[in-house]
């Protein structure tokens, strides 16, 4: 029998139920409680409907700096997911230089001059 193991969110909404605080823990790791977080975004894929459902939230205490450098290294880690998956270096390149043009366009990151 496989292993089994779960990750469980709690979110804290305010009355107008905009989250004030999200924590989570995951039963196989060393955590001793729950860990608080500004965001998460979560995707999981139908196989019935085909179809990726998702659940995107952060807490109104996130300033937009925070968002950029969150969308920023979340890309470049689909990115590397990506590759594990699928071995496609060509969308592996064409996913990064997206990345690299928002964190540029967000103030992240400068690229070198090229040629």
């Amino acid at each position: 029998m496989g292993k089994t193991s779960a990750i469980n969110l709690k979110i804290t909404l305010d009355e107008s139920n905009i989250p004030e605080n999200i924590t989570w823990m995951a039963s196989d790791s060393s955590m001793q409680q729950p860990e608080s977080c500004k965001a998460f975004m979560l995707s999981l894929y139908d196989e019935k409907q085909e179809e990726t459902l998702r659940i995107d939230l952060w807490t109104k205490e996130m300033r937009q700096d925070e968002m950029d450098k969150f969308f920023f290294e979340t890309i470049m880690t689909m990115s590397d997911t990506y590759k594990r998956a699928n071995q496609n270096e060509e969308m592996v390149h064409f996913i990064k230089d997206f990345a690299f043009a928002f964190g540029e366009k967000a103030g992240l990151i400068k690229r070198k001059n090229e040629g």
